[in-house]
């Protein structure tokens, strides 16, 4: 039996569950095995008339480029920078000629004034809504949208507002992911000497931390960051097999940021 029929059957277990209980309650051990067979093909028909997108990759892949249209147009007219930066997101995920057109495809569909996100997001959220470090993941490129073209205006976080509400979200989980976002920009594009007071600020913030907080705390949350972007760990939870490349990334800004903290503490002592 292989990886994905055990992946359907896992996905339509409560089916399978309700279904056989039924049949046992009706009837011996083969309405039992019957029950199971019907609950299983409702509970596959129900899931895919839910979703409707073949896989949860498929379906974050295509959520990722709606929304990043969505994002790019919220000011009226897409910016050459966020175009470069929908392109550059594409060449980082290595995706062959058939998959950037449906990216585009995705993306220019986006732009439309009338498309409604909750068509995309609905679906979204009920599959990640226990998966927080995928939620991130996702919102993380939409800010970084966002940010592209130099600045997050006020129809764009409105936007990025309708996601974390789809999404179950909070405003103040939305403020922090965009100052460390913010950070992280300004750490990794900053060319001050690594251990200049601008660049270990950078570094604070891309951690999530204080100055103040001693090592341990530093050290607890640089390993939660790199738990919630290790690339594996996102990929078994929904991502994309191609979005693997900007996790991978991510924890290279993280590791980065860490290490400039860590020397310039060491250098204090």
């Amino acid at each position: 039996m292989n990886q994905q029929i055990l992946q359907t059957i896992k996905k339509c277990r409560i089916g399978i569950f309700i279904g056989g209980a039924i049949g046992l309650f009706s009837g011996n051990i083969t309405g039992l095995m019957l029950g199971a067979v019907v609950g299983f093909f409702i509970n596959r028909w129900l899931y895919n008339l839910l979703l409707g997108e073949g896989s949860p990759q498929a379906l974050f892949f295509k959520a990722t480029f709606l929304v990043m249209g969505k994002v790019a147009k919220a000011d009226g007219r897409v910016t050459e920078q966020e175009i470069q930066f929908a392109r550059d997101v594409m060449i980082r995920m290595r995706l062959d000629e058939e998959k950037r057109r449906q990216a585009m495809a995705f993306f220019a569909e986006g732009k439309e004034a009338d498309y409604d996100l909750g068509k995309v997001l609905r679906p979204l959220s009920m599959l990640i809504q226990r998966r927080s470090a995928v939620k991130i993941m996702f919102l993380e490129i939409q800010l970084q949208t966002a940010m592209s073209d130099g600045e997050v205006s006020p129809n764009e976080l409105k936007v990025i507002q309708q996601v974390c509400t789809f999404l179950k979200m909070s405003q103040q989980e939305m403020n922090e992911l965009l100052t460390r976002l913010q950070a992280q920009q300004s750490f990794h594009g900053s060319s001050a000497m690594p251990n200049s007071q601008s660049t270990i600020d950078d570094a604070y913030k891309v951690i999530g931390v204080a100055v103040d907080v001693s090592d341990a705390v530093l050290k607890k949350a640089y390993r939660r960051l790199m738990s919630q972007h290790h690339p594996d760990k996102l990929v078994a939870k929904g991502l994309p097999q191609e979005m693997m490349q900007l996790a991978k990334e991510k924890t290279q800004e993280i590791q980065a940021a860490y290490d400039v903290l860590k020397n310039s503490r060491k250098n204090k002592k």
